[in-house]
């Protein structure tokens, strides 16, 4: 499945191999492993996707 979606890699991976990506997508946020570009992705609701952001903001990553 090919997209056009312009992926912003995350900011705490920059130094990292450990990366992810995230980019719009028609009313959603997709994310993707960026190691792996070329296969699928998540697609979540761009509410869902603040609260994660949100979440890991205040309490740190899950582990």
């Amino acid at each position: 499945m090919m997209t056009d979606i312009a992926w912003i890699k995350s900011s705490y991976s920059a130094s990292q191999s450990n990366c992810v990506e995230a980019g719009a997508l028609g009313g959603c946020v997709a994310v993707q492993d960026s190691k792996d570009p070329g296969r699928s992705f998540l697609r979540l609701p761009e509410r869902a996707w603040r609260e994660f952001v949100t979440g890991v903001k205040a309490e740190g990553p899950p582990v």
